[in-house]
């Protein structure tokens, strides 16, 4: 019984010391995360697009599919040379292959006590072709397809309406590009945290945690905001890039 009546004030002290050891790592714990300081660092870098792509199309109607196809073959004879006299070569030159659709066209009748009706009625076939033209790292070549974009209205003078698209400018070496701005916003993070500390005259530790925000390709001088999915403008030659990272630190 004098065992049993010791041994019980024994068991409380060890659990309240237990229970003041656990309390204690936590509060030492939610210390420690809250000693941390985290910046968001920036990396910028203007560049020119090396790559293009351009397209346009002509399409030739006809009530007979083979009309259409032959109409349009004849086109495509047109536009080759058009474009061959403007200093392209034939390699340079990409053709489609024909895509066909049939059309109608939407007429009313009138039927008794003055009643009307549409109805769709065939209207012949329409073949279409697609020309584009692409380049990478040729210079030489960007700036020519750039010059023609503004001279295919005179297509029309062969009879031929030419629907041009919009230019894309990509470039060839976004990898490179990426891992420059992660070094530049990484860099950048370090010195605004170093400088945070500095001012407030503490001591800055070990890197604790590292995220690296969204890749942001947008034209040069662009206003737009910053998207969450991330924004890869594909229609300026002249572009930014920008990246974010986010550090945080231990503070000492």
């Amino acid at each position: 019984m004098k065992s049993d009546s010791l041994l019980k004030p024994i068991i409380i002290g060890l659990a309240i010391i237990i229970t003041a050891l656990i309390l204690g790592n936590a509060y030492k714990n939610r210390n420690a995360k809250q000693d941390t300081i985290s910046v968001i660092g920036l990396g910028t870098k203007d560049f020119v697009s090396d790559e293009i792509y351009w397209s346009g199309n002509f399409a030739a109607k006809a009530m007979d599919a083979k009309d259409a196809y032959n109409l349009i073959t004849a086109d495509k004879a047109k536009v080759k040379q058009f474009f061959l006299s403007k200093g392209f070569k034939e390699t340079e030159i990409i053709f489609s292959g024909v895509n066909f659709d049939k059309s109608y066209r939407t007429v009313t009748i009138e039927g008794e006590n003055n009643s009307t009706k549409s109805e769709s009625i065939f209207d012949g076939y329409t073949a279409t072709q697609t020309i584009s033209f692409s380049s990478k790292k040729n210079p030489e070549l960007m700036k020519k397809i750039e010059t023609v974009i503004d001279q295919t209205a005179e297509l029309i003078n062969s009879d031929i309406q030419f629907n041009p698209n919009q230019v894309q400018y990509t470039f060839s070496d976004l990898p490179s590009l990426k891992h420059d701005l992660i070094e530049k916003a990484t860099q950048d993070a370090k010195e605004r945290a170093q400088k945070i500390v500095k001012t407030g005259k503490g001591d800055m530790g070990k890197l604790k945690d590292a995220s690296m925000g969204v890749f942001q390709i947008t034209g040069k001088g662009s206003v737009e905001e910053d998207s969450y999915g991330g924004t890869n403008d594909t229609y300026s030659k002249d572009k930014t890039a920008r990246i974010t990272v986010r550090l945080a630190y231990i503070l000492d």
